[in-house]
């Protein structure tokens, strides 16, 4: 059993940044691939990024890609997203999640999931 918690989540204008962490429980937790996701009002959950339990290998969607920086700190039970040149269309819940093996950007993969962070961008 893996606990997460989201936090980092806010209110920031266009163009700022905001740094996400997703904390776990367990002492497994460097077994694990995360992933970062998003769900915006009455649109379904999609994926934004993972990272491989060393932190070797990350994965981004393209709306993301040189914008947002997956990281983890496994001293720490801890993985960050950060996110710099934020648009209006970034605003969601930002939900990670952790499964064994590689990471992936399918929900079903994931086994593990936090209660999820609002990040709002105002234009």
């Amino acid at each position: 059993q893996v606990q997460l918690v989201e936090s980092g989540g806010g209110l920031v204008q266009a163009g700022g940044s905001l740094r996400l962490s997703c904390a776990a429980s367990g002492r497994t937790f460097s077994s694990y691939a995360v992933g970062w996701f998003r769900q915006a009002p009455d649109k379904e959950r999609v994926f934004v990024a993972t990272i491989n339990w060393s932190g070797g290998r990350t994965l981004y969607a393209d709306s993301v890609k040189g914008r947002f920086t997956i990281s983890r700190d496994n001293a720490k039970n801890t993985v960050y997203l950060q996110m710099n040149s934020l648009k209006p269309e970034d605003t969601a819940v930002y939900y990670c999640a952790v499964r064994i093996g590689f990471g992936a950007s399918d929900t079903t993969a994931y086994n593990y999931w936090g209660q999820g962070t609002q990040v709002t961008v105002s234009s």
